[in-house]
């Protein structure tokens, strides 16, 4: 997989967040999603609106 980014929300403070690779994203129409403590773990691939519908989400509830 290519390089991941995680949530600007995290502010790198080892808390619970997210990553994706926008990298990934763009080349393969599908968007990697992973936990970020677990970056062995499994990765959830969900559509470009399921990405956007899941970012507004969280916008909406201050996340």
């Amino acid at each position: 997989m290519d390089a991941w980014r995680s949530s600007t929300y995290s502010q790198n403070n080892g808390g619970e967040c997210v990553e994706w690779s926008p990298s990934y994203a763009a080349t393969h129409g599908s968007v990697p999603v992973r936990d970020s403590k677990v970056a062995g773990g499994p990765v959830l691939m969900v559509s470009p609106e399921g990405w956007t519908a899941l970012v507004g989400l969280a916008r909406s509830q201050g996340a």
